[in-house]
């Protein structure tokens, strides 16, 4: 029983979260190759040109930067926050000037040669260390309404900034994230439910603007995302007093725009319980599921197709080690800094997945939103992986 309770003291990484994550590498490793080598023949393309390539090069970054996270005390980068989260937000500012568009006209990525950076990834780790520290002051002071207004204030500030690149699903999920980590902190409740109505006010303005707004009245969304939010809730595009071939042109861009989300739903139905096997799903590899999309935004439906309903469940299991254990080190944390970063960065990760995860099976609009450590994309991995090492170090330094 003494060794047990000293082994259990000395251990200084939570082992159950390093086997989700690599379970999950693996498998992005596996189904971007299988995504990418679909798009062209191995013989026809160069090897640095293979997503999966570039994905394993990413994951090699982020694990070193993981493991620098895990080895820095996390209340010595609080300190730092402010100076971090202001960065974030000159990258985000800079983004909309010098920012390079690649697709649907967004400006979300600054280039650095063959290298792309995407600011508003950073954004959301610079968020949760900015609230982390922030709220993390005694709970009489969060009884005012200053200090509330504050916080609101920090995360409105990069929302807004990344609404207008735009990108509506990196946009959004700072705001369930603020909420979270201000429930954890002891925010009053009547402050939170004031907020979560003025967050439904906003949807709810959203679907009438989609449903039943004149065009002269309607809140000023991108095409696409229009599009997209019509796909999802069945809206007949077509205006009422539209010409035969205005008729047509706006059809035929619905149909493109549901597309995607149509081939996605078959990709995961025709998987059935153990999968086509990898390489032989039919709508990856003969281009039905868009190959534009189908490493990053859609990867769960590849992986659904050619690995079945297993391959489906060991992603969500995957995940659940990394959430539930991201949990119990919250509630381990030996300060409130400690808790309110782990329920930070648990609360990210969470809204991640269920958006992705919905949008492939239809149950949310599709808004572009990556797939932790399974979707192409350095950015999102390297800060995926930090975010996690910040995870880790909270394990490391928690209370005896």
């Amino acid at each position: 029983m003494v060794g047990t309770a000293v082994n259990q003291h000395e251990q200084r990484v939570d082992w159950v979260v390093v086997i989700g994550l690599v379970g999950l590498m693996v498998l992005g490793a596996l189904f971007i190759a299988s995504a990418s080598l679909a798009k062209e023949s191995a013989n026809r393309i160069a090897w640095y040109r293979l997503e999966h390539v570039k994905q394993l090069i990413w994951y090699a970054l982020g694990i070193a930067m993981a493991m620098a996270a895990w080895l820095t005390d996390y209340r010595r980068l609080a300190r730092w926050s402010v100076v971090i989260y202001w960065f974030s937000i000159v990258l985000l500012v800079a983004v909309l000037f010098v920012g390079t568009s690649h697709g649907w006209g967004a400006r979300r990525w600054i280039d650095f040669g063959p290298f792309q950076f995407q600011p508003s990834e950073f954004a959301k780790l610079a968020f949760l260390i900015m609230m982390a520290n922030y709220l993390s002051r005694p709970e009489a002071e969060l009884q005012k309404p200053g200090v509330f207004a504050a916080a609101l204030g920090m995360t409105l500030l990069p929302f807004i900034l990344i609404i207008k690149e735009p990108d509506l699903g990196s946009a959004l999920v700072l705001l369930p994230t603020g909420i979270a980590m201000m429930f954890a902190a002891g925010v009053p409740t009547r402050f939170l439910l004031k907020l979560a109505g003025g967050v439904g006010l906003v949807i709810a303005l959203i679907l009438v603007d989609v449903f039943f707004a004149p065009p002269q009245w309607r809140i000023p969304l991108e095409s696409y995302q229009r599009k997209r939010l019509m796909v999802y809730f069945g809206v007949n595009p077509v205006p009422k007093t539209a010409s035969v071939e205005e008729r047509q042109r706006v059809l035929k861009e619905f149909r493109d725009a549901a597309h995607s989300v149509q081939q996605a739903l078959i990709s995961v139905g025709s998987g059935g319980v153990t999968g086509k096997g990898w390489r032989k799903g039919t709508q990856n590899a003969l281009g039905y599921l868009p190959r534009a999309v189908a490493h990053n935004d859609f990867i769960f439906s590849v992986i659904a197709e050619e690995s079945g309903f297993v391959g489906s469940v060991t992603v969500i299991t995957l995940y659940s080690l990394i959430l539930f254990s991201g949990l119990r080190i919250a509630g381990q944390a030996r300060d409130r800094l400690g808790r309110l970063l782990a329920v930070g960065v648990v609360s990210l990760l969470f809204c991640h997945v269920g958006i992705n995860i919905g949008m492939n099976i239809r149950l949310t609009p599709v808004t572009g939103i990556p797939l932790p450590l399974l979707s192409y994309g350095g950015t999102s991995v390297l800060c995926t992986l930090i975010a996690i090492g910040l995870l880790q170090s909270v394990f490391r330094h928690r209370r005896t």
